[in-house]
């Protein structure tokens, strides 16, 4: 198993559709036990947070964002944490949006001080 998630940063490595997370947005997280969440922030986004559980290196939660524009959105994401040859740790992941249509894969990767 991947080592804990428990006060690291990480960001997507590329650009999502306009008004959604981003290369600007940073994530940090927490980790207790089988618990995960995350308070995140940056270019588009205002506000967000997720919640979920963590089994062994996959990571399922629900997300909730507030954007520059004012509009709210939530989904749901399954993620698979590795680790990189570096020893950052990478999110793979899987997510669709439940309060609008759309689902895609992106990355996240632990950023380095």
């Amino acid at each position: 198993m991947a080592r804990s998630l428990d006060g690291l940063v990480l960001s997507p490595v590329a650009d999502q559709a306009p008004g959604q997370v981003g290369t600007r947005t940073r994530f940090t997280y927490h980790q207790q036990d089988g618990t995960i969440w995350a308070e995140y922030a940056g270019g588009d986004v205002v506000r967000g947070h997720l919640v979920g559980t963590r089994e062994g290196d996959v990571l399922d939660f629900r997300y909730v964002q507030l954007k520059q524009d004012g509009t709210t959105s939530s989904g749901h994401c399954r993620s698979i944490v590795t680790e990189l040859p570096d020893g950052r740790v990478r999110l793979d992941e899987r997510w669709e949006w439940e309060s609008q249509e759309g689902s895609g894969t992106s990355v996240v990767e632990e950023v380095t001080h």
